[in-house]
């Protein structure tokens, strides 16, 4: 289940960072055209960029790691890339949030021998 969770948050990270080239293209736009808040939204693009590649590596990570830790880090990321990366990114930020809680939930499985009734 912690390889799933590392796959699942490596989609979602590729996505999250194509939500936020989209981002950056309207906020350049808006800005070339003066509109209002144009910079708050240049800054979410920014910040969901960020997000989406440390979505990414944490998701490589958890994929091979043995314990919490990545799972519990990517869990604070996608929290992270949903109110700093804006509506788009926000979206694939929730993917983001599945997979870091089944890397999480996996890894606490990986170590354990089923008991037997004997």
């Amino acid at each position: 289940m912690q390889k799933a969770g590392g796959i699942i948050a490596l989609i979602a990270g590729v996505f999250g960072t194509g939500a936020a080239i989209i981002t950056l293209f309207f906020g350049g736009i808006a800005s070339a055209v003066d509109a209002e808040g144009a910079s708050t939204v240049v800054g979410l693009g920014w910040g969901g960029m960020l997000f989406s590649f440390a979505t990414i590596v944490l998701g490589a990570v958890a994929m091979g790691a043995k314990g919490k830790v990545p799972g519990i880090l990517l869990i604070v990321c996608a929290i992270g890339g949903a109110i700093l990366g804006g509506t788009i990114v926000a979206i694939f930020m929730v993917l983001a949030l599945i997979g870091g809680i089944l890397a999480t939930i996996g890894a606490g499985k990986a170590g354990k021998e089923p008991v037997s009734a004997t």
